[in-house]
């Protein structure tokens, strides 16, 4: 099964070089990466060309102007411009647990998307972990909160079952799918634009065209770095589209993917 991690990013070097440095520590490598960037100055773009000279992986790096928050928009694009069955989705500020991608690559089922842990990077850490570039963290580790969501103990994830309910434990910091699922619901809606519901509003026409949503807690851990809320001024039109998807048991948004495949984007 041929596995691609989807990184996106926007205009956070920084963060993005510990998140490219953790997937160089997995203990199983994903045949490609694509970093979806919602429109990052070069300074990210320089930091992609050395990562790809140090790496032997796939790197596709594929942009798109800033107008603002567009991130469905670049996700799409984004997954697009791959052929990988499986897709391991991941936030540019989320650093991977050496064995992230094994997880979720273990855990995959047809017809589930799967949903893990997210461990906070406190802000008083910052400096610290910027400073030592830090990309190994475990239940022990300094600076981090919630650190029960840092232990990995593979057997207990095995008794976690799919629902054809939404989880409130979702974050598309961490989720997976295959691929024809993604394609099957047209992929991201495009309507949401601005912080907020994009990618539960995915889970909802997931969940509504048959597949199951899976917890893994206890495997495919990320330790996600602090940092200041985004606006919000979007989220009440957000939610609104959310809610019309759940009343209508929507399973296809209109203004998705399908409009990228088959043609090239920047990359």
């Amino acid at each position: 099964m041929k596995t691609a991690l989807l990184i996106s990013t926007f205009n956070w070097p920084e963060a993005l070089n510990l998140v490219l440095n953790s997937v160089l520590n997995q203990s199983e490598f994903p045949d490609e990466i694509l970093i979806a960037d919602d429109g990052s100055t070069e300074e990210t773009q320089f930091l992609i060309d050395e990562f790809k000279e140090k790496s032997n992986l796939v790197i596709k790096h594929i942009w798109q102007e800033d107008k603002g928050f567009r991130k469905s928009a670049i996700l799409n694009k984004a997954i697009a411009q791959t052929n990988a069955q499986y897709i391991i989705e991941v936030d540019g500020d989320c650093i991977l647990h050496k064995d992230f991608i094994k997880d979720h690559k273990k855990l995959a089922l047809e017809n589930h998307f799967l949903f893990g842990s997210r461990v906070n990077i406190q802000k008083e850490y910052l400096k610290k972990l910027f400073l030592l570039e830090k990309t190994n963290f475990n239940f022990f580790s300094r600076g981090i909160r919630k650190r029960t969501r840092a232990l990995r103990i593979p057997y207990f994830a095995l008794f976690y079952r799919g629902s054809d309910q939404l989880s409130k434990k979702l974050r598309g910091c961490n989720m997976s799918f295959f691929r024809e699922n993604f394609i099957k619901v047209n992929g991201y809606n495009e309507d949401f634009e601005g912080w907020g519901k994009e990618d539960s509003e995915l889970a909802i026409r997931l969940l509504n065209s048959g597949c199951l949503g899976k917890r893994i807690r206890y495997s495919g851990i990320v330790f996600h770095i602090w940092h200041n809320v985004k606006s919000k001024s979007r989220l009440q039109k957000n939610e609104d589209i959310q809610n019309l998807v759940s009343i209508q048991k929507s399973s296809f948004c209109v203004n998705g993917i399908d409009k990228y495949i088959g043609k090239r984007v920047k990359v």
